[in-house]
């Protein structure tokens, strides 16, 4: 059983991808700072899958516990590094923060990395750094875009650093996914979304409404130029992304990678505007939402979604679940956290 390390194991996608390398026979190291999660996802995720993961509370911006971490476990022999500040508009309040928050404990990974005989390394990144592009669907070879954000310039230069890495390094090996917009939760509703505080993303934000929480839904623009007027994005099951991850790792620590350092888009593939998501969560639950189109929000694009052709032929990895799946799944983890 190879040993992965999993950062920030226990947030959203994190803790997905915990339980699809379980199940796959991995033995699973998590390390968490619970800064936007809940140290009881470790025990949810043991419902899931039977078998209990080793999870460390540690902050990677702490350079000697980072560097402890690898000395107590020398043989881990791949990483997934989900561990990152996420907010779009939190990291305009607070440049800084993101900078050492998603840079610094990248740094601090690789230089552990590197004392290794052999690394492979996944990292999490975003769609965000392709700006607006100039064509749809997206593939990996469109240019990136200056960020409109510290978040997306943070996602910009943290793929540098690896690519840098790859380049000098006869350890590492590097896989950067850019994910679309993950949405949804396990089928057993047990791990799903759960932001601290007011959602930053749409589904939540739908289901929060959905169940009394939040009392109305608003939409940034209603004049985009698109069929409905409202932004269109591509919306993933959580499920698929995390699957994505394993079959990535598995090319690594099968040296079936072309290239010491590759990029790959995750999406389905289909474009779908907020009124499509809103509708098609009404389908699923029944539930009429109370939604109210506003101006539109600074930094968002009008259109974005994957091409995946690259993901399906390389990876041999294709999504499963609809827009409808997911919304599905991520209301029945909606009712299963307010009790109802």
């Amino acid at each position: 059983m190879d040993k992965i390390l999993v950062t920030g194991g226990l947030g959203f996608i994190g803790s997905h991808t915990v339980v699809e390398l379980q199940q796959e026979g991995f033995e699973v190291v998590i390390i968490d700072n619970l800064s936007n999660s809940s140290e009881d996802v470790v025990d949810r995720i043991e419902s899931i899958t039977g078998i209990a993961a080793v999870f460390e509370k540690l902050d990677l911006r702490d350079k000697s516990l980072v560097h402890s971490f690898f000395r107590k476990h020398k043989d881990i022999k791949g990483v997934i590094h989900f561990a990152a500040s996420k907010a779009v508009g939190e990291s305009v309040e607070k440049p800084l923060h993101y900078y050492e928050n998603n840079i610094t404990t990248l740094v601090y990974l690789l230089q552990e990395l590197e004392k290794l005989d052999a690394a492979n390394f996944i990292f999490s990144s975003s769609c965000t750094v392709y700006g607006q592009a100039d064509e749809l669907p997206i593939t990996e070879t469109a240019p990136v875009k200056p960020a409109e954000s510290p978040y997306g310039n943070t996602k910009q230069i943290g793929e540098e650093i690896i690519k840098d890495v790859c380049k000098v390094s006869n350890k590492l090996k590097a896989i950067v996914l850019r994910y679309f917009n993950p949405i949804g939760a396990h089928e057993s509703a047990k791990i799903g979304e759960l932001p601290i505080g007011v959602p930053q993303n749409l589904v939540p934000y739908i289901t929060q409404t959905g169940i009394g929480l939040r009392e109305q839904l608003s939409v940034f623009g209603g004049d985009y130029p698109t069929e409905d007027g409202t932004c269109i994005r591509d919306y993933i099951h959580v499920v698929d992304l995390a699957k994505a991850h394993v079959v990535a790792l598995q090319r690594l620590l099968n040296n079936s990678n072309k290239e010491t350092f590759e990029v790959f888009n995750l999406g389905t593939g289909k474009g779908s505007s907020v009124l499509e998501a809103i509708q098609s969560f009404e389908k699923v639950s029944g539930v009429k939402l109370n939604y109210k189109i506003v101006g539109r929000r600074e930094g968002d694009v009008t259109a974005a979604y994957a091409e995946t052709t690259k993901a399906n032929k390389e990876l041999g990895w294709k999504t499963k679940f609809s827009l409808d799946d997911a919304m599905l799944s991520a209301w029945k983890w909606e009712q299963n956290i307010r009790n109802k």
